[in-house]
């Protein structure tokens, strides 16, 4: 049994690494390097002035720690056939649960600390010892050991191990870490819901019914009521306006609320092939490069939506301007090409 669950971790941690030369990759790359320097600089600065009026720094703090001590998901690598084959080695498959909780323990126990220990200078700041930040760190190691051994009781019913339990917590674990490579290149093995939001319906109204507009109503219905799209352009849109509120340099804030807005682009893009498996779709007497102005203009209008939203929140004259120019570059060049490259 264990050799088998091996087995499965190989192959999905060689998937992860196949698509993180995807994220990796050297624009990427480079814009982490800036940022990383920007961020050790802005680091330093703060030690070196250190504010008396800290009380935001406390907040930040302990939203850090809550964040970290939640983190964590018990990889089990279960997979659905395996309730009904090895039903007889349930015993084994416990006992290998117990095992992928101690290791998850370990990894996540490994970043925390890292992380904490990145952070000694500001704990020293105000006013912790040594000796007590390393009670600190053992006693929140402590926590995460305790909240790993909650999560594992999801696993269990009544006393007795729930396989439809074990099967849907790893599969969405799973689905949970494809989705974020989705952001970058195209993944295998992604499942998706749809669901009508009745409260959208009036936003439906905002195209017309019209042979020429056939592929957009489609293409706003699944973005509307799609689990993927929506849940994705709402995520990325927080993280933009957080950036924007909260990131005291502008021009990085609106930096990041770029990249954000490229990648959520880059997913949406996504749509084309989102009614693939209709096969009567193919009978519409549309073209396909029809098809694709459709989409390219439902593209666009969210993208100068987002833009138009973090406009609100920029609060600086040389940021904005850099928001409209790339925003204007990306949606009428980069979003047309990449376009065209899908009706070649």
């Amino acid at each position: 049994m264990k050799e088998v669950f091996q087995k499965r971790r190989s192959l999905f941690l060689g998937q992860c690494l196949k698509y993180l030369r995807y994220v990796l990759n050297d624009h990427f790359v480079l814009v982490l390097l800036f940022l990383s320097g920007f961020l050790m600089v802005q680091y330093g600065e703060l030690l070196k002035h250190f504010p008396k009026q800290h009380w935001w720094i406390d907040v930040i703090l302990v939203i850090v720690t809550l964040a970290l001590l939640s983190l964590g998901k018990i990889a089990t690598y279960i997979e659905a056939p395996d309730k009904l084959f090895y039903l007889p080695k349930e015993e084994e498959v416990v006992a290998w649960i117990h095992q992928a909780r101690v290791r998850s323990f370990g990894v996540w126990a490994v970043l925390q600390t890292a992380v904490f220990l990145l952070l000694a200078p500001i704990f020293f700041k105000l006013g912790f010892s040594v000796p007590v930040f390393v009670v600190c760190l053992l006693a929140l190691l402590a926590i995460k050991w305790v909240i790993m051994a909650r999560k594992e009781q999801v696993f269990f019913r009544a006393g007795h191990f729930s396989w439809e339990a074990a099967i849907t917590y790893e599969t969405k674990r799973r689905q949970s870490i494809l989705k974020f490579f989705a952001l970058f290149t195209t993944v295998k093995g992604i499942s998706a819901s749809v669901k009508r939001r009745a409260y959208l319906d009036k936003l439906l109204a905002l195209v017309k019914k019209g042979h020429d507009k056939t592929w957009s109503n489609l293409y706003l219905r699944a973005f509307l009521r799609s689990s993927d799209y929506l849940a994705l352009t709402l995520r990325l849109v927080l993280l933009s306006v957080l950036a924007l509120l909260f990131i005291p340099n502008h021009l990085v804030a609106a930096g990041l609320a770029l990249i954000f807005n490229y990648l959520l682009l880059f997913q949406l893009l996504g749509l084309a092939q989102h009614f693939e498996y209709q096969y009567l779709t193919r009978l519409y007497p549309i073209s396909e490069t029809q098809k694709l102005a459709n989409l390219k203009a439902l593209l666009k209008t969210l993208s100068y939506v987002i833009c138009l939203i973090e406009l609100l929140l920029c609060f600086s004259f040389k940021a904005a301007g850099l928001l409209i120019l790339v925003t204007v570059i990306v949606t009428e060049w980069y979003l047309p090409y990449k376009i065209a490259k899908m009706i070649d």
